[in-house]
C-alpha cells in the first residue's frame, strides 16, 4: 500500500510520534516531553475543545508565550479543527481585546498571572468566552458568558496519572481540508486594527517543506528556539520540527544570553534561528568565545536585514556552521535565501527565492524591471497568505490579479534590486525609503556603511522633515565604546557613500526601540 505525505499540519506530529513515539519532541526549562505524549496531550485537548462547542474553523487564542502549554494548546486546536491564534506572551490589554473581539474567538488560554490583562481586554466586550487558566485564578468568576477552567485540572481528570495517556475515548476527532484555515497570524503593527494573517494547512505545510529542504533537516536536528511562537519565524521552527522529527527547545527571551547560548552545547544544539538584534548581543559579549558552539551546523537569520560587518562576525565565531541569510514577510513566511560560498561574493544579497517560489521586481506600473533597476518585490507561490481576515479590502489592495486565483501576486510593499545572475538585494520598505535632494536613498545601504565603523554595533537610519531638502537623513547609533564622534561618522560616510546618502543628522543612542519580535522600531524613533 503506497504510504502518501499527510495534508493536515496536525498529522505530521501524529506520523512523528507513531514513528518515533518516546524521541523528545520539545524541551522548555525542566520538562521534557516526548512525542507520544505531546500527541496524547493535544488529542484531549481537542476532544474537550469539541466537548466546550469548538465546531469547525473557530478561533482559540493563545497567549501563553513560549512553553508547552502553547504548543499543546495550539496542535489540540488544530485537531478539533478550529482555527489558533498564537499572540505574545506579554501582549497588552488593549491589543489582546481587539484580537478577541476581530476573531470573536471561542477559546481563549491564559496563564493566570495575566488575569488583570484579561480582565481589562474584555471590560467592554460582549463574549460568550470559554477562559483556560495555566496556574489558578478567579479573577472571572461570576462573569457574566465565562467559563473558567485551571490547565492542572483540566488534564488531572483526563489523564491516568500512572501511564501519562489519554484513557482510551469513544468518540473520533473530526477531519478536516488542507484548505481550511490553520492560524491567523497578527501582524507585528501596534496602531490601527488589527491585521490577522489568513494561513490554511496546505499552505503553511508548502513552505515548511521548502524551507526544511533548502536548510536540509533531519531527524537528528534539535533547534533552539528563543523567537515568539507568535512570530512567523519563531512559529515555523516548531512545526517545522514536528514534520521532520526533530527536537525544540524552547526559551522564552534571550533577555540572558548567557543561559541561552549555555544550552546550545547542554542539549547539542545543530540549528539556531537568529534575528539582527540576537546576533548584535551575541557579538558584543567579552565572553562569546568561550561558549561552546561546536555542535552548530546551522545559524539562520531573518525577521530584518542583518548588517554585513555583523554576518562577517557570525561567519568567524562559528566558522562550521552554514549561515542562512534569509527574507521573508509574515504574509509569505519566506521568499529567498542565501548561504554557503555565496555569503562571501555577495554578503548584501537576500539570495534567490526559495524551492515553490516565484519573484519578479516591478515599476510602479507593474511592469518588470531590468537588473540593477530598483522596483517593488512581488510574489508568487503557496508560501503566500490567503489574505487578511475579515478585510477583503485590504486583501485586495495587496494583490496583482491574474487570469486564475494561483496566478495572483502579492505586493511585498518592498523595494529590491538584483543583479544580472538573479540574486535579489533589500532595499528597504517602501514606505521606508527616503526621498532627499532629487533622490531616492535606501535605509539598509546606508545602515551597512555605518556599521563597517569599528565600534558601531547597531545603527538605524530614518528620515526626518527639513525645511531646504525636503527629508533628510537622520543616523542613530548604538556603539561597542566610546570615543567615536560625528566627525569620524560624517568623514566614514564621505569615503563609503554617494553625497546625497549621506547623513544630515548624526545621534548617538543607548540602544535602538524594538517590537515583540524583536525588529528596531523605526516609528518610536
Amino acid at each position: 500500500m503506497i504510504e502518501f505525505d499527510p495534508v493536515l499540519l496536525h498529522e505530521w506530529l501524529r506520523r512523528s510520534a507513531g514513528c518515533v513515539p518516546e524521541k523528545e519532541a520539545l524541551i522548555c526549562g525542566d520538562e521534557r516531553w516526548s512525542y507520544r505524549k505531546l500527541d496524547a496531550y493535544s488529542d484531549c485537548l481537542a476532544e474537550m475543545f469539541i466537548e466546550w462547542g469548538v465546531r469547525t474553523q473557530d478561533r482559540v487564542v493563545i497567549c501563553t508565550g513560549n512553553c508547552v502549554e502553547t504548543v499543546v494548546s495550539l496542535y489540540g486546536t488544530l485537531k478539533a479543527r478550529g482555527v489558533f491564534v498564537v499572540l505574545d506572551g506579554n501582549v497588552r490589554s488593549r491589543r489582546l481585546g481587539q484580537v478577541i473581539a476581530n476573531t470573536a474567538a471561542r477559546v481563549l488560554v491564559a496563564r493566570a498571572s495575566q488575569a488583570a490583562v484579561v480582565r481589562e481586554a474584555m471590560a467592554n466586550l460582549n463574549a460568550n468566552l470559554r477562559i483556560v487558566w495555566v496556574g489558578a485564578s478567579t479573577a472571572f468568576e461570576g462573569y457574566a458568558g465565562v467559563l473558567n477552567i485551571s490547565w492542572e485540572s483540566l488534564f488531572s481528570s483526563l489523564f491516568d496519572a500512572d501511564r501519562g495517556a489519554c484513557p482510551p475515548r469513544t468518540s473520533r476527532l473530526p477531519h478536516c481540508l488542507d484548505v481550511d484555515l490553520a492560524c491567523l497570524i497578527y501582524t507585528s503593527c501596534t496602531t490601527g486594527s488589527p491585521k490577522g494573517v489568513m494561513c490554511n494547512h496546505r499552505d503553511m505545510i508548502s513552505a515548511a517543506r521548502s524551507i526544511i529542504q533548502y536548510l536540509d533537516n533531519r531527524p537528528e536536528d534539535v533547534i533552539l528556539n528563543v523567537l515568539p511562537l507568535s512570530f512567523t519565524y519563531g512559529l515555523y521552527q516548531l512545526l517545522m520540527s514536528c514534520m521532520f522529527g526533530g527536537t525544540i527547545v524552547l526559551e522564552n527571551s534571550f533577555s540572558y544570553p548567557h543561559l541561552v547560548l549555555k544550552r546550545i552545547a547542554q542539549e547539542r544544539v545543530t540549528g539556531l534561528p537568529l534575528v539582527p538584534s540576537m546576533a548584535v548581543l551575541m557579538l558584543r559579549m567579552g565572553s562569546i568565545s568561550e561558549y561552546d558552539f561546536r555542535t552548530l551546523r546551522y545559524i539562520t537569520s531573518a525577521g530584518a536585514a542583518l548588517p554585513v560587518p555583523h554576518l562577517r562576525s557570525l561567519r568567524r565565531l562559528v566558522p562550521q556552521a552554514k549561515l542562512f541569510n534569509m527574507y521573508g514577510l509574515t504574509e509569505c513566511v519566506r521568499v529567498c535565501y542565501l548561504a554557503g560560498e555565496e555569503l562571501d561574493q555577495r554578503p548584501a544579497s537576500v539570495g534567490r527565492p526559495m524551492p515553490n517560489c516565484e519573484v519578479l521586481i516591478v515599476d510602479d506600473n507593474g511592469n518588470e524591471v531590468g537588473p540593477g533597476d530598483i522596483g517593488e518585490l512581488i510574489i508568487r507561490g503557496s508560501n503566500v497568505m490567503q489574505g487578511y481576515w475579515r478585510d477583503p479590502e485590504r486583501s485586495a489592495m495587496v494583490y496583482l490579479p491574474g487570469p486564475y486565483p494561483a496566478s495572483r501576486w502579492f505586493r511585498s510593499g518592498d523595494y529590491f534590486r538584483r543583479d544580472e545572475e538573479g540574486f535579489l538585494y533589500f532595499l528597504g520598505r517602501k514606505d521606508d525609503m527616503i526621498k532627499t535632494r532629487g533622490e531616492r536613498v535606501s535605509p539598509k545601504e546606508v545602515e551597512n556603511a555605518l556599521c563597517e565603523l569599528e565600534n558601531v554595533a547597531e545603527v538605524a537610519v530614518i528620515g526626518v522633515p527639513d525645511d531646504i531638502l525636503g527629508r533628510a537623513i537622520k543616523a542613530f547609533i548604538v556603539t561597542r565604546a566610546s570615543g567615536l564622534d560625528e566627525k569620524t561618522v560624517l568623514r566614514h560616510c564621505a569615503e563609503k557613500l554617494s553625497p546625497f546618502m549621506i547623513p544630515r543628522y548624526i545621534e548617538f543612542v543607548p540602544a535602538l526601540p524594538r517590537n515583540v519580535n524583536g525588529k528596531v522600531d523605526k516609528c518610536a524613533l
